[in-house]
């Protein structure tokens, strides 16, 4: 197994660090297959896909610059199809990027490719290939690893965190009667929730950003920081505008009642 490491251009920009304009979805959502398997994957951009195209570097190096468009599905997936891959733009915008293995072996541990966010549900599956039906299953009792160290043998071959935290994030092994899986590296990100309010008839755009997860204010790591002074800038700037439009129209003796809406970001 070799370690992967891609350097993509990065642009500091609203776009691609609160709304960015394509994103790379992997479907099914894991970060190992076994050989022979379908695996699908989709630049998934805002407006058009037009200029978007999927790009991936593998273990071996051999594909770099690889392109197929916006949307490629891996019919029969081999272990050379391991790799990272993105989205880019003939302008040089990158999407998410990300990282999966394919196995040659009898077991794999199914866990998320794409970031978690802190406080939900994930249920990690040690499975292992059927040699004669080619089915998979995690009925074997597993051991779960978590960066070299054992944390947990379940007999039901799964292992579920009910609330994800920063502190799970990290690099996952599995192991049964069958043999061992890879490893895979799990991200967790912290989520930040804008409420906002609606007026019927003029915008009135009120949103308060509140950070859900542990840790004081001022323990904030600088990017997410910088994250949220790009995400507050805006919507502060477009407040207190409107805000001064909605009380004029108070004063004229309207109204409106707001409708409310919530909208979840990933940071």
């Amino acid at each position: 197994m070799y370690d992967v490491y891609v350097c993509l251009p990065f642009s500091l920009s609203l776009a691609q660090v609160g709304w960015s304009s394509a994103s790379l979805s992997i479907s099914p959502d894991k970060s190992q297959f076994l050989e022979y398997k379908s695996v699908s994957l989709s630049c998934e951009v805002q407006a058009s896909a037009a200029g978007w195209r999927l790009k991936r570097y593998t273990v071996t190096g051999v594909d770099w610059g690889f392109n197929h468009g916006s949307n490629y599905v891996i019919k029969t997936a081999k272990t050379s199809d391991s790799g990272v891959y993105w989205c880019e733009s003939r302008s040089g915008q990158c999407s998410n990027a990300v990282n999966f293995t394919v196995h040659g072996g009898a077991v794999i541990l199914e866990s998320p490719a794409l970031p978690v966010t802190e406080g939900d549900s994930v249920t990690l599956r040690c499975r292992h290939e059927d040699k004669k039906t080619k089915d998979t299953s995690s009925n074997l009792t597993a051991d779960f690893y978590k960066d070299g160290s054992l944390i947990r043998t379940e007999t039901t071959g799964e292992m579920t965190i009910p609330a994800v935290s920063k502190s799970n994030e990290g690099l996952y092994k599995c192991n049964n009667s069958e043999g061992e899986s890879p490893e895979s590296w799990m991200t967790v990100t912290g989520v930040c929730v804008c409420v906002c309010a609606h007026a019927c008839m003029e915008v009135f755009l009120n949103c308060v950003i509140l950070f859900l997860g542990p840790g004081p204010v001022w323990s904030i790591s600088l990017p997410r920081l910088l994250c949220s002074l790009l995400v507050v800038s805006p919507y502060l700037l477009v407040t207190i505008v409107l805000l001064v439009k909605f009380r004029r129209r108070r004063a004229q003796g309207e109204d409106p009642q707001p409708l409310y809406g919530v909208y979840i970001y990933n940071l």
